[in-house]
């Protein structure tokens, strides 16, 4: 395509004049853009012939310029270049605007200009808009591929461009960063250069074949690949496809995103929302979600349900390390007895939770639970220590025991609760009975606070006499529940919620406050050696100050300590050995006499009796029931005897209920009983009157409980 200036001449010598020139107009001036036979580059817009020109849609014709009213002052007529004949043609683009003119001018008038002369000179304009137009085009284009490339030289995504044939014809710095090619190492080369070994081929051939017409599987989507940095490693890219034409053939760009970070923090966020950080189980979300899954397919699934025994007595003695270390190492027990589509979750804690899918069978459970058992009981080494551990389990079944996760960990946290009831390292099979109990221990739970509110708590007191002579000795302090709608209730009804309770202390406390001023008034009454016998629980012992709370009390109430008899039971001693044979030294140090209450029916060892600073042993009634007739009953009473002769420890029976029994005992050697033969327990002023000691305090008022 001929240049302007070609153009410009041409129209000369065709249309035979000196002056020939391609304007452009702005605002304020003509500027002529190519000319011949002018030496002037620029005019004043308003004497310019152009501005007239380009407001027009056809070619203005001036044939004699001296003659035309419009032209015949400027000074281009009146002074050089003394224009006569002037022909001028706007240049519209094809939007229709007009950003030129192209001129013929002479210093002699002509007489005509013809219509062939127009179609000449409008073929000469299309030839210079054509021109024109290229010219937009490249400079449209360099600006253009200036952008790109400064685009692409910032951007944080590889970018990169291949030809039809699949060979790299750019490839920026973030390209480089990515995949460890320089630029001049890759443009030129097959985009096999960044796939894989057992990928390559596919995509070279995949852009010949939409180059040739193929339908595009990738243009215009965003996909995730597989990519090969210059290293030979493999890593995932994301990668967004386009395609275009240059110069009639197809071209291709494509975003690159190294997704490393990306899919790492995915990872990890997939492992926080489902997984324990610490045991790397599934959580409780993943165990629901599976566990109705299960449920709502309509499938058996068995539900078991554990906690570690002894768990805090680890933490507390060695330190969470320990602590973390067992629970990863029973987490690993725990998988080691499951089949590959069982699954095993930790809930929190020292807390699991095993599903056993299409196990609907109470007995292979059980087998399963036996095994978990037997494992988590294995020793485990921490740190030099020689650490040992249990589990109580608990076992739900669906659809026996429920359709829904809600309903199935509901019931076998039930069962597991009810395994550690029974002495823990044991599994339980989840009941009915057991939610009946759950329901009233609720209710009974609801209840708590406003019996506290209100003192609806009082004590009886049942007498312990020398079995000798009969003698009155002391009294063992008992708590009932006066509960405004149930009337008197025994501590079966409710102990058990209330040593699980906010309030066990606040109620142990106001038991032993109200147990030692009874005693110093009987004292007082006439029986200077009465001794009181008061049952501890396992949250005086957790808060950390019974022994200063003992001595308090006794003070308040001026009863000497060698009249207080505390009574501790094995589940005290079992739960916190450590904090309480430090607390009991503390208060044997003081006076306070120590009983082991119910001694031989549990699990109890007997270095109990070397650690623990006792003063008496209590014969379970169980043993004393079936003393008459069973030698096996005899011979574990006269071993409790032996032991309390052998240690120097009093001993006392429980539940003696006939002369047999009494007779039997004293025969026997036992020292002391208590038990319905002797006296129910009874209000204080009862008892008062049945042993001629005065009037009882009665029942507590709500001061002596709130001081609690």
């Amino acid at each position: 395509m001929p240049g302007f200036t070609q153009i410009v001449a041409l129209a000369a010598r065709l249309f035979e004049v000196p002056t020939a020139f391609v304007s452009l107009l702005d605002r304020d001036r003509q500027v002529f853009h190519a000319k011949v036979g002018l030496s002037l580059c620029e005019t004043n817009r308003e004497v310019a012939f152009c501005s007239h020109t380009i407001m027009q849609t056809e070619a203005l014709v001036v044939l004699d310029a001296t003659l035309d009213p419009r032209f015949h002052d400027n000074p281009l007529v009146t002074g050089p270049p003394h224009i006569r004949f002037y022909v001028g043609i706007p240049l519209r683009s094809p939007s229709g605007h007009a950003v030129g003119t192209l001129c013929l001018a002479d210093s002699r008038s002509r007489n005509a200009f013809s219509d062939i002369d127009r179609q000449t000179l409008q073929q000469l304009a299309n030839l210079t808009l054509d021109r024109m137009e290229l010219r937009r085009l490249e400079v449209a284009h360099r600006a253009s591929q200036s952008r790109f490339e400064q685009i692409a030289s910032t951007s944080p995504d590889g970018i990169i461009c291949a030809d039809a044939s699949g060979h790299i014809t750019f490839w920026n710095a973030a390209a480089e960063q990515i995949f460890g090619h320089e630029s001049a190492e890759a443009v030129g080369q097959s985009i096999d250069l960044i796939v894989p070994e057992r990928m390559r081929g596919g995509h070279g051939g995949g852009l010949h074949r939409v180059a040739n017409g193929g339908k595009p599987r990738l243009v215009g989507k965003t996909i995730e690949l597989p990519a090969r940095h210059k290293d030979g490693t493999e890593f995932p890219i994301e990668l967004s496809l386009s395609k275009w034409q240059e110069e009639g053939r197809a071209a291709f760009g494509s975003i690159v995103r190294d997704i490393r970070e990306r899919r790492a923090n995915e990872e990890r966020l997939f492992r926080l929302a489902h997984l324990d950080p610490l045991t790397e189980l599934p959580n409780r979300a993943v165990l629901r979600e599976r566990l109705d899954e299960i449920a709502i397919a309509g499938r058996p699934v068995s539900v078991l349900m554990l906690d570690l025994d002894g768990f805090k007595e680890v933490n507390d003695s060695y330190g969470h390390g320990a602590g973390d270390s067992v629970l990863r190492v029973m987490a690993t027990r725990i998988l080691a007895c499951v089949r590959p589509i069982d699954t095993v979750s930790r809930l929190g804690g020292d807390e699991f939770v095993v599903l056993l899918p299409d196990i609907g069978d109470p007995l292979r459970a059980a087998e399963v639970a036996s095994s978990i058992i037997a494992a988590v009981a294995e020793p485990f080494e921490y740190d030099g220590q020689t650490l040992r551990l249990s589990a109580s389990l608990g076992i739900a079944i669906a659809p026996s025991h429920g359709d829904n996760a809600g309903e199935l960990l509901g019931c076998a946290d039930l069962a597991l609760y009810q395994a550690k009831g029974d002495g823990r390292h044991c599994h339980r099979l989840f009941s009915p009975v057991l939610r009946h109990q759950a329901q009233r221990a609720r209710v009974c739970r609801d209840e708590l606070g406003r019996a506290v509110e209100r003192a609806e708590f009082v004590l009886f007191y049942q007498p312990q006499v020398r079995l000798s002579d009969g003698a009155l000795v002391g009294a063992e302090a008992l708590i009932r529940w006066q509960h405004p709608d149930r009337g008197l209730l025994a501590p079966a009804a409710f102990i058990d919620v209330l040593d699980s309770s906010r309030y066990a202390a606040q109620v142990g406390d106001w038991v032993l406050r109200t147990a030692c001023t009874q005693a110093e008034a009987w004292r007082s009454a006439g029986a200077p050696d009465f001794r009181m016998g008061v049952n501890l629980c396992s949250a005086q012992f957790q808060r950390g100050d019974l022994s200063e709370t003992v001595r308090a009390i006794l003070s308040d109430t001026s009863l000497p300590a060698s009249s207080l008899e505390l009574e501790i039971t094995e589940n005290i001693v079992l739960r916190q050995e450590i904090e309480l044979i430090a607390t009991l030294h503390s208060l044997r140090e003081t006076g306070v006499g120590i009983a082991f209450d119910d001694y031989g029916t549990g699990y109890a060892s007997l270095s109990l009796l070397k650690r623990f600073p006792l003063t008496r042993l209590k014969i379970d009634r169980s043993f004393v029931t079936g003393m008459l007739a069973s030698h096996h009953d005899v011979t574990i009473v006269r071993a409790i005897l032996q032991l309390g002769l052998g240690f120097g420890l009093s001993v006392i029976a429980e539940g003696i209920e006939t002369e047999a029994e009494h007779a039997c005992l004293r025969t026997e050697g036992c020292q002391e009983g208590q038990g319905y033969l002797f006296g129910k327990p009874m209000p204080a002023d009862s008892f008062a009157a049945s042993y001629g000691l005065g009037a009882g305090t009665g029942r507590t008022p709500a001061t002596l409980l709130g001081a609690a």
